[in-house]
């Protein structure tokens, strides 16, 4: 069955129920970001690949609403389809209501499959359809026509111990009744699978790159209940959760223990969190608090047995970063190197690190004119040769036992053209400017994106994407509830929380260029104005001076470039072999800037 024939069988489910448009977003039950075979709906429905989107049809239109990282992308998977590609001006935002509003006649019905639509969505299509008269239909038109489609992982979780996590779940679960508290309410239900995995030192391999288990936990001041699959953990792990006072139920018994909440309870919820399936099984009962989860704030504030933890892992993929930019320098234009065969040697030299636990998200790798695509993919159809000339952008990851990495670095491969060696500059000061910023206590994401953007401003110069995202820990890449973006986000940016600084230059049909470090938020300084914190960075692996163009930078850049790379050597070298050490110390004084 071919895209077309798919959407011709939805459309007919539609009209057999009465439905005018029905929405299928990138989902699954938990709301995820990254989702099981099962739940790559946009991919079966339209031959989309990308971690974000939402499908709308209609009897006389198909359309993907993505936004900027995924153009490219989108218009060359959708060709032939069926689809076309609407673009976001926001990033994330849910724009296609305003659409359906001004093009359905009023009293229309809207359909979804309410496993997949968290309830913040279904809150702004009830409240700005409202005025139309609107309908809604909750029903699922994929499954019918999904030959083969995947069930549910079936892979073995297991805990990490308290020694790794630095707290086990019993002092987890206290912290959150305390956040429980303080919000008056009698019950907690935890829907997202990385604060259900923070929560409980679960772990597992149940989502690509994330090491997340399918799993849900509802929690009382007496009573802890993890919702999982019999037989994904082991005897001896149920027995440390009891030990934790951790009770364990199947997955699917979570809409049955909901339903059974008195009314007189008070249950707490993520709304962005949360699929409105889940949260229909209370409602009627019990009153619903829609507000962040208290493990969201808890799980980004990295403990010391974390940090130190992380810390190690930075240095494990430094070395790997390492050998493969001297894999590289060694062998272009000698052998023949594509962006799969250097995606795959990068993932080779990380699998060789005692503690690799595999990567973090799909290597991006992207020669030329494909690093202008912040969310490019190589395929068997686009890969790439890679030439002795111009840049390849490499945004890579990797999780370990306990940690995870996120670093984006550019490799030149030959001779640049001024352009190029003036975009990597620029970013490269950005970047430097947003990971030296010193900043109050109570500073938002936004204020740190707006430094980290001033030095591209000068130039008129902007990128689409957000400038950071919080990192979890030996968990999601990206996690909130901090991010560096635009967007007037209200979350203070604390002590130890793990960010990363990304700012990008992307010059489609040409080349793209982002440079990316980790950071952790520290302290800094107080005196008579306040308390002041500051970044240190984490993400060890050379910043290459050569294409540098140092007439652009002034000499607190070059001297945070010089200091930086002298740091990495250091830090570096007693894990590299001689002959890899001496080429680091080459590559790092080379070329005098400061």
């Amino acid at each position: 069955m071919n895209y077309q024939e798919k959407l011709a069988g939805i459309r007919q489910a539609m009209k057999n129920d009465g439905v005018d448009a029905y929405l299928i977003p990138s989902s699954d039950p938990h709301i995820s970001e990254y989702v099981p075979e099962r739940y790559k709906c946009l991919a079966f429905a339209s031959g989309f690949t990308g971690s974000a989107g939402c499908l709308l049809i209609t009897q006389n239109h198909a359309q993907l609403w993505a936004d900027f990282r995924y153009f490219v992308q989108a218009e060359e998977q959708l060709a032939g389809t069926g689809y076309e590609l609407v673009k976001l001006k926001v990033q994330h935002a849910p724009e296609y209501i305003e659409w359906l509003g001004g093009q359905l006649p009023a009293g229309s019905t809207v359909g979804f499959d309410a496993n997949l639509i968290s309830v913040h969505l279904t809150d702004l299509l009830f409240e700005q359809l409202a005025a139309f008269s609107f309908k809604f239909h909750a029903a699922d038109y994929l499954d019918a026509l999904w030959a083969n489609r995947p069930v549910l992982p079936s892979a073995p979780a297991f805990l990490i111990d308290a020694e790794h996590a630095g707290a086990s779940a019993a002092q987890k679960l206290a912290a959150v009744r305390a956040g429980m508290a303080k919000q008056g309410v009698t019950h907690h239900l935890v829907s997202a699978l990385d604060d259900v995995a923070w929560l409980f030192n679960l772990r597992g391999s149940d989502v690509s790159y994330n090491p997340v288990v399918l799993a849900y936990a509802l929690v009382s001041p007496n009573k802890a209940t993890l919702f999982i699959a019999p037989g994904k953990l082991s005897d001896k792990d149920i027995d440390t959760l009891h030990l934790n006072g951790v009770e364990t139920a199947p997955y699917t018994a979570i809409g049955e223990s909901l339903g059974l909440i008195t009314t007189e309870a008070k249950v707490l919820l993520d709304p962005k969190k949360t699929s409105y399936a889940t949260y229909k099984h209370i409602l009627g009962a019990a009153r619903v608090v829609r507000n962040s989860n208290p493990s969201t704030l808890l799980k980004a504030l990295k403990n010391e047995v974390e940090i130190t933890n992380t810390r190690t892992a930075m240095i494990q993929d430094g070395v790997a970063m390492t050998r493969f930019f001297k894999w590289m320098e060694e062998n272009i234009g000698k052998s023949h190197i594509t962006e799969l065969s250097a995606a795959q040697q990068l993932e080779d030299f990380r699998a060789a690190q005692p503690d690799f636990a595999g990567k973090s998200f799909n290597t991006i790798g992207g020669y030329r004119a494909h690093g202008a695509l912040p969310h490019y993919s190589a395929t068997a159809e686009s890969n790439s040769t890679l030439e002795a000339g111009g840049f390849f952008l490499v945004d890579s990851g990797g999780q370990y036992h306990y940690g995870t990495t996120d670093i984006t670095r550019m490799l030149a491969l030959g001779e640049l053209t001024d352009e190029e060696r003036i975009d990597y500059t620029l970013v490269l000061k950005a970047m430097i400017d947003g990971s030296t910023a010193r900043f109050p206590k109570g500073t938002c994401g936004y204020q740190i994106d707006a430094i980290t953007r001033q030095p591209l401003w000068e130039h008129a110069i902007n990128y689409g994407h957000g400038t950071g995202h919080g990192v979890g820990y030996y968990l999601n890449v990206h996690e909130g509830p901090q991010v560096l973006n635009p967007t007037n986000v209200t979350i203070a940016i604390e002590l130890g929380m793990i960010t990363s600084i990304e700012p990008g230059i992307y010059r489609p049909g040409k080349h793209g260029v982002r440079i990316e470090n980790l950071v952790l938020t520290v302290k800094d300084t107080v005196n008579e104005f306040g308390e002041f914190y500051a970044f240190e960075t984490l993400t060890l692996a050379l910043i290459d001076p050569a294409p540098i163009k140092k007439e652009l930078l002034e000499s607190k850049h070059l001297k945070w470039l010089d200091a930086y790379n002298q740091m990495v050597l250091e830090k570096l070298s007693p894990y590299l072999s001689p002959e890899e050490a001496a080429w680091l110390e080459h590559k790092c004084y080379a070329y005098t800037i400061a």
